[in-house]
């Protein structure tokens, strides 16, 4: 309880709806915290962005959090900005995006709150990712019913170009991800690659496509994505192959525009488990070397041919995902040297 008492104060701890002093610019981080941030960002390949997957955890309070905030509701609505400042961040995962549409208005705001250069992911909405709505108690007669909307390229447009575009976020965006679940039943290869295609055809990106079902993994969607200019979404998942069997299925990087690289769970882990077992997210729990080996792996290849790569690490991956990212940036930092 502690951090959230440093956080937010003990009136928003227990609940309370007003603030205990009126909100403040946000500090710049400890003097330390800082200069050892400004150091690993220093000894980053250039082309690597790295950041977290979302931001609004409590448990990062004295290591990316050092403001006050006077009550959840402002932390949800201005920690973007505070978060943006550290200076190992140049990007972030928006996730909030996978289970709804953002208005214009707020994607506006959180723009607001970016650095010129700093550059979002953005995941997709599932209404428009999900081939299947499947296994997820809110829907109802909805469970295991196939999408009819499954990668509709008009309907992106109208609920997440369109947004996108008229908040001016284009220019902070350097990718959408478009991730595909997996399904209890046998996909069906054709029409998933029928559809991914006249997606990309008619859809206007930048588009990282990550799949959380390996059935899907072929060389005929590889072959998709490099004719339209997207890119595979490689993804540390519970059930997908390694980083580093994806990227020798991958191959040649050479027509990628750029890399997204998502940590999320160890092999044969469940979400729900993890979540329980790993909060708050203030340390590494169960650190993940040959995941980060491989991480290096990509980021020399990425390298080697001048491609963004963006780095987005989850909580679920080792235990916290600023610590991820700092272990990372120290190992990143040895490449070429």
């Amino acid at each position: 309880m502690k951090r959230q008492l440093d956080l937010f104060g003990a009136e928003a701890a227990l609940g309370g709806e007003e603030p205990l002093a009126p909100a403040v610019s946000p500090p710049e981080p400890g003097e330390g915290a800082r200069k050892a941030f400004v150091e690993l960002a220093a000894r980053l390949p250039s082309h690597v962005r790295l950041g977290t997957s979302s931001w609004t955890f409590p448990g990062w309070a004295g290591l990316v959090y050092h403001r006050r905030y006077p009550s959840q509701k402002a932390f949800v609505q201005e920690s973007l900005l505070e978060y943006a400042r550290v200076p190992l961040f140049r990007t972030v995962g928006i996730d909030r995006s996978y289970y709804g549409p953002i208005p214009a208005p707020e994607l506006a705001a959180m723009r607001a709150q970016l650095s010129e250069g700093f550059l979002a992911v953005m995941k997709v909405w599932e209404g428009i990712t999900a081939l299947q709505f499947a296994n997820h108690p809110d829907r109802g007669e909805k469970r295991r019913a196939q999408n009819p909307a499954f990668l509709d390229p008009e309907l992106f447009e109208s609920t997440v170009g369109e947004p996108v575009r008229a908040s001016h976020f284009t220019d902070r965006l350097g990718a959408f991800v478009v991730e595909i679940p997996s399904t209890p039943d046998r996909p069906d290869q054709t029409v998933f690659l029928a559809k991914i295609e006249r997606f990309l055809e008619r859809s206007r990106g930048p588009f990282a496509v990550e799949l959380r079902d390996r059935r899907l993994f072929t060389a005929k969607y590889l072959d998709v994505l490099r004719a339209h200019g997207a890119s595979h979404c490689f993804n540390f998942w519970s059930r997908m192959p390694s980083l580093a069997e994806q990227l020798e299925r991958v191959g040649s990087l050479a027509s990628s525009p750029r890399i997204v690289v998502r940590l999320m769970l160890p092999p044969g882990t469940r979400y729900e488990k993890r979540r329980e077992a790993l909060a708050p997210f203030d340390r590494l729990v169960d650190p993940q070397p040959a995941m980060r080996e491989d991480v290096a792996s990509i980021v020399q290849a990425t390298g080697e041919l001048g491609i963004p790569t963006f780095i987005i690490a989850n909580n679920k991956a080792e235990g916290s995902a600023p610590h991820t990212l700092i272990a990372l940036a120290a190992r990143l930092g040895l490449l070429d040297r």
